[in-house]
């Protein structure tokens, strides 16, 4: 038997698997039950439009606060790590790896009750705004290396072409190095903000007044007065009708900058 027939020969094998996995699923589950528990249309109808209103948008805007910040702390990290000032690159190091090596979730419970509780200080939006702090330490921990990595992708002959011109060094890194660095990493950092989207779930932890509530407060929220999960379904396909459209514009930006490459 030739390679491709053999290769041929697997593929449809394969496709056979997944026909008789999906067949014993539909044949096998209950799907009364499934209706009930998570495609209740009453549920669904008192959610609306409370999930759209509130809690995509609040989703949303903790996404870009979270983002905006960390993305101006990551560049400053970014740059103190790259600096010929020791002192600067022991602290952007640590910071970093201990940012890094922590759950997010931790650092988030932390900013928003721990340190409010121990030091009487009552962050700005209250435990989620303090929460939105440990979440925008913890993503610039995640994007100073994404930035470091693009910055030191320029050529390092443009830096050099850049002070031959008489330009200084902090010039030469505003002007030239950093946007070159920028269009390198927005692949990179369009999925970090995807990340996000999904990372301000973890606010919850903190609790929100009803005002403040994201989806993932709203899904819980319905669980409990509905007694039912069909929130919970229904605020994973809100979830994904933010987060999709992003993923395929990563993929995009991707294969766009290989062909430029």
């Amino acid at each position: 038997m030739k390679r491709s027939q053999r290769r041929r020969l697997t593929h449809l094998s394969l496709y056979g698997v997944l026909i008789v996995i999906v067949l014993a699923v539909a044949f096998t589950a209950d799907w009364h039950t499934v209706k009930v528990n998570f495609f209740d249309g009453d549920t669904w109808k008192a959610l609306w439009p409370d999930i759209v209103t509130k809690g995509a948008k609040n989703t949303i805007w903790y996404t870009a606060i979270a983002f905006a910040g960390g993305l101006t702390l990551a560049l400053v990290l970014a740059l103190m790590k790259l600096s010929p000032i020791l002192g600067y690159r022991w602290i952007a190091t640590g910071y970093i790896e201990f940012f890094r090596g922590l759950p997010a979730l931790v650092v988030i419970i932390f900013m928003g009750l721990g340190v409010p509780l121990a030091f009487g200080w009552s962050p700005p939006g209250g435990p989620v705004g303090g929460g939105l702090i440990g979440l925008i330490m913890v993503s610039s921990a995640y994007m100073a290396e994404t930035l470091r990595a693009g910055i030191q992708a320029v050529p390092k002959g443009q830096t050099e072409a850049a002070r031959s011109l008489g330009m200084s060094s902090a010039r030469t890194m505003v002007t030239v190095v950093l946007p070159q660095a920028v269009r390198i990493v927005i692949p990179p950092l369009t999925n970090e903000f995807v990340l996000l989207v999904k990372d301000t779930a973890l606010l919850s932890a903190v609790g929100m007044q009803d005002n403040q509530l994201d989806l993932t407060a709203l899904g819980q929220n319905g669980l409990n007065t509905y007694a039912n999960p069909s929130p919970l379904l229904a605020i994973a396909l809100m979830y994904l009708a933010i987060a999709l459209p992003l993923t395929r514009l990563v993929a995009w930006m991707e294969k766009r900058q290989q062909r430029a490459r």
